[in-house]
């Protein structure tokens, strides 16, 4: 039988999911190749020493209602470590107050207007009970423009635009509602509205509620190494500091440039996945996908910075949940804090005298406010948490991680324009693209898009072919 080779491009989480897709297949007859341009796998996945221990300085939790993450996890051998967080009643500062945020929100609209009291002006208050269902839309539109069009623009801008700012760091204005919020679409095209009408139920206490969210024991940067152990394991390569610089069609098969340009190596390959940003996608895409590069580079992406900070418990006032938002509206420089210590167990039980507190800055085409350095920008960061979130004391330490282009935007027709670069990239034999930019930015969504990738891959140069 012969064994082909592949090679994947990007050794974050969708190229590290493609890999495992790989190389665990029960009919495993591939040599598996990872090459990664930095010194670690793992892309947005990221530890960091803060306060005298690793924590996260990327994402730090996952959708619990989507199974990709969970599944991979539990291949892997780490189902174990899946944690759910000991809170997740998160807050939004609207008007100079914290207020809760409304329970059972779908990407911030509230299931009834009541529970939006406080967050929303008087006026405001009015028109989402005046809430209208508008002409279903005959084409892709806004996530910001139809929900202002159904209740009106301070739902929009106090509680979607906060929601859809953690998730892509962009504008509820610009991103598509087909893309990004599928559920409110679907009401959309059925003329459903988004108010539920029902009378409120009791909470029953035998029936606890499921978190959406989900994490890892020891922090979700811990994923991108137990998912390279399994690799290797199974006879996986992966080679960090290796920086592609072409793909290109060979006789038979492909050849990948990769290292510095003094002295390039060139390996040979049966099939490439690229799982990589649009931009380098594009990239190494032109020569020979133009026009799946063409779409490609009218995707946008978003900057941002993390800053953790670590504060002595004894010291600290008391927080209320697991977080909070900031709308854009409010003037802030954070969009968002997360109290990391009240959220996660296994972060209070591991660092008891500790409190640690994150802040995230940056939203899409607002890439100015973060040309500061990181003592400037971890200031400005800890004024707004102290406005908002009480007297914290001086911290014990901070840590600024920035994220450049990390974020893909979802604007208006992003559906559309995902199925002409999968089009493209469909009538070239052995290559797939995988990734944040295709399917959703999520760590579940990002996994299922490098599997998919695999998967296809798979079905090509699979036994017997």
């Amino acid at each position: 039988m012969r064994v082909y080779r592949i090679v994947i491009v990007g050794g974050g989480l969708a190229g590290l999911a493609a890999a495992w897709e790989l190389v665990s297949a029960s009919e495993a007859d591939s040599e598996v190749l990872v090459l990664d341009g930095s010194d670690r796998v793992g892309g947005k996945l990221r530890q960091e020493v803060v306060g005298g221990r690793l924590v996260d300085v990327g994402a730090e939790s996952m959708l619990a209602v989507r199974p990709e993450a969970r599944e991979l996890i539990a291949e892997i051998g780490a189902g174990q470590r899946l944690v759910i967080p000991a809170t997740t009643a998160a807050s939004v500062w609207s008007h100079g107050a914290l207020h809760p945020l409304p329970p059972g929100s779908l990407m911030g609209v509230p299931r009834r207007p009541a529970d939006a009291t406080g967050i929303l002006s008087a006026q405001g208050m009015e028109r989402l009970r005046a809430a209208l269902v508008p002409p279903a839309p005959t084409r892709d539109v806004s996530v910001g423009d139809y929900v202002a069009a159904a209740l009106g623009d301070e739902v929009v801008d106090r509680l979607v635009d906060p929601l859809l700012g953690g998730v892509y760091a962009g504008d509820a204005r610009q991103i598509s509602l087909a893309a990004a919020v599928p559920a409110i679409h679907a009401k959309a095209l059925s003329s459903d509205p988004l108010l539920d009408s029902s009378p409120p139920t009791p909470e029953s206490p035998s029936a606890p509620a499921q978190s959406a969210f989900i994490g890892i024991d020891g922090g979700v940067g811990v994923l991108p190494e137990l998912l390279a152990d399994a690799i290797a394991k199974r006879g996986g390569r992966i080679r960090t500091g290796a920086v592609v610089r072409e793909v290109r069609r060979a006789v038979a098969g492909w050849e990948i440039v990769a290292g510095p340009t003094i002295a390039p190596e060139v390996i040979t390959a049966d099939a490439v996945i690229l799982a990589l940003p649009p931009a380098p996608a594009r990239r190494l895409l032109g020569p020979v996908a133009p026009s799946a590069a063409h779409e490609l580079a009218a995707i946008e992406t978003a900057s941002m910075a993390i800053v953790t900070f670590a504060f002595p418990r004894v010291a600290m006032p008391a927080l209320p949940g697991s977080g909070f938002l900031v709308p854009p509206v409010e003037g802030r420089a954070i969009k968002a804090s997360t109290f990391s210590s009240q959220k996660w167990g296994w972060l209070a039980d591991a660092a008891p005298e500790t409190a640690y507190v994150r802040a995230s800055l940056g939203r899409h085409r607002e890439e100015a406010a973060l040309q500061v350095d990181d003592r400037t920008l971890a200031a400005r960061a800890l004024a707004d948490l102290r406005a908002i979130a009480g007297a914290l004391p001086d911290p014990l330490d901070a840590h600024v991680q920035r994220w450049g282009g990390a974020l893909p935007q979802y604007a208006v027709g992003h559906l559309d324009r995902i199925a002409l670069v999968r089009k493209a990239i469909g009538e070239i034999d052995g290559l797939e693209v995988a990734g944040a930019a295709y399917d959703g930015v999520g760590i579940p969504a990002v996994i299922g898009s490098g599997r998919r990738a695999a998967r296809a891959i798979r079905t090509a140069y699979g036994p017997g072919e």
